[in-house]
């Protein structure tokens, strides 16, 4: 299936490392490029905003909906967290994997950053990639795309965005109707931390309704400010739960962690010296006091399933996760249906995982909708440029795509093997043959001249084993050139 004469004009969506990844091997290709970004400025996840995102609903009703219902937000506040709430990044985030490992091809890192960066490091490594490629001269900035249609007579997709007004504080709406450009292609690279998943837990709701500022999602925690010896209920064994774990422990008095005891739960060892891992919750108990009078902890106990009580908490932090939710292709959202019962046209149904895409990129039915950045378990970065020069080599006519038919069965032979759920995108420990087998396919079409790609490297291949063998939870301060092997004769 060739698409070299539909992929001339091309709308890229989100401005964070995928996105950037994205354009720039399409402009490396001579196409035309236009990045949409609703945030002030490129970088995505990692950009840290000191003011809060509101609150999803209590629990999660629709994932078509799960970016866009809010709990509660201050009024003054609702047009622009409409458009753009904040994302997760918290004020002591750092990468979770080596930075030599999620480098990119497009900038090598500077031998001086730190082995695990930190956000601000990481937001400028990828604003220095967007500008040493061009990319930052196609981004559009405070841009949302609202939706992205395409009807089956059109041959191009039409993108419908709005603008946030900085001058004057107000929403814009652009391009709206027949005045909407169209896109010979687009490539969603918005990445998957966006809309909050909060479970259906009895009696949740009411203690969220009934105590509003002790009850969070991860997205909305910033710092250990405000926990001084409390005790805290964190949800979830991931690693958001980790991460704020260790930022709780010093100053908090306890911390429980509830899991339901997944195979993909953080080591317990990974835990601060005050944290317990208990069982899953079963329920919130009702609550024995007003909240408007009350300043201790949260009057009211939490049912684990082993039976175990817990009492005295101050405050609950659900470590959650989150959906996939693509409010601009509502279209191809079907909430009414479970991931087992998808269909064959359908990119979202209960949020657990994109359906119908080959090798997790190119939308099968229409493969001018292509998809950076949804496998999980990977080394993000360098993973996704891999899946960004294979929609730049099919966009660009360099590689042609095989059959619907062929693109069906193999997907149809992966929902075999691994089933639907989130772990469907989990690349953990196949990250490496993944990363050939796309490149070998890649290569395959390219002509003699082009330069190719073997996938992960050998040097890379034997640094990964290197950091986890010897770095491990050891990088916090260690610097890239720290793990250079050194010469005869120089300070170990």
């Amino acid at each position: 299936m060739s698409l070299s004469d539909t992929g001339r004009r091309v709308a890229v969506i989100g401005a964070g490392a995928s996105g950037v990844a994205a354009a720039a091997h399409l402009l490396a290709e001579g196409l035309n490029v236009t990045v949409f970004e609703k945030g002030p400025v490129t970088g995505g996840v990692w950009v840290f905003e000191s003011h809060l995102p509101p609150e999803p609903s209590y629990p999660t009703v629709k994932a078509s909906l799960a970016e866009t219902e809010f709990y509660g937000h201050p009024e003054n506040d609702e047009p622009y967290i409409r458009h753009h709430a904040p994302g997760a990044c918290y004020e002591n985030l750092r990468t979770n994997a080596p930075t030599p490992l999620i480098e990119m091809s497009l900038n090598p890192w500077k031998p001086d950053t730190e082995l695990y960066a930190r956000h601000s490091v990481v937001a400028d490594y990828i604003q220095e990639t967007a500008a040493r490629t061009g990319v930052h001269r196609t981004i559009l900035h405070h841009t949302k795309v609202e939706s992205v249609t395409k009807r089956e007579e059109q041959s191009g997709w039409k993108v419908h965005t709005s603008t946030w007004g900085t001058a004057k504080g107000v929403l814009l709406k652009n391009w709206v109707g027949s005045e909407s450009p169209t896109f010979d292609a687009v490539v969603v690279a918005t990445g998957h931390y966006h809309a909050p998943y909060i479970p259906d837990i009895p009696g949740l709701a009411h203690w969220k309704q009934a105590w509003p500022n002790r009850i969070q999602h991860s997205k909305g925690y910033r710092s250990n400010k405000g926990f001084q010896d409390q005790v805290v209920l964190l949800i979830g064994a991931g690693a958001s739960a980790v991460d704020i774990a260790n930022e709780l422990g010093p100053c908090t008095k306890r911390i429980w962690q509830s899991t339901r005891g997944s195979s993909t739960d953080h080591s317990l060892d990974m835990l601060p010296a005050n944290a317990t891992r208990v069982a899953e919750i079963a329920s919130f108990g009702p609550l024995r006091n007003d909240a408007s009078t009350w300043a201790g902890a949260i009057p009211g106990a939490v049912t684990l399933v082993d039976g175990q009580i817990l009492e005295g908490i101050d405050r609950v932090v659900l470590c959650t996760g989150y959906l996939y939710s693509l409010p601009f292709l509502a279209r191809y959202h079907r909430d009414d249906l479970s991931a087992v019962n998808a269909d064959s046209k359908v990119l979202v149904t209960d949020g657990s995982q994109i359906h119908n895409l080959h090798k997790d990129i190119f939308y099968i039915p229409d493969p001018t909708l292509a998809f950076v950045g949804v496998p999980v378990d990977v080394a993000s970065f360098s993973l996704f440029e891999f899946q960004a020069m294979a929609i730049a080599a099919v966009l660009s006519g360099q590689t042609t795509l095989p059959s619907e038919d062929t693109m069906r069965a193999e997907y149809d032979e992966r929902v075999k093997e691994r089933g639907h759920g989130k772990r469907f995108h989990s690349l953990l420990k196949k990250d490496v043959a993944y990363a050939a087998e796309l490149m070998e396919w890649v290569n395959r079409g390219r002509q003699p001249t082009r330069m190719k790609s073997s996938g992960y490297s050998r040097e890379w291949l034997d640094r990964r084993a290197t950091f986890i063998e010897k770095y491990k939870g050891k990088g916090a301060h260690l610097k890239i050139e720290d793990t250079y092997p050194k010469l005869e004769g120089q300070a170990a």
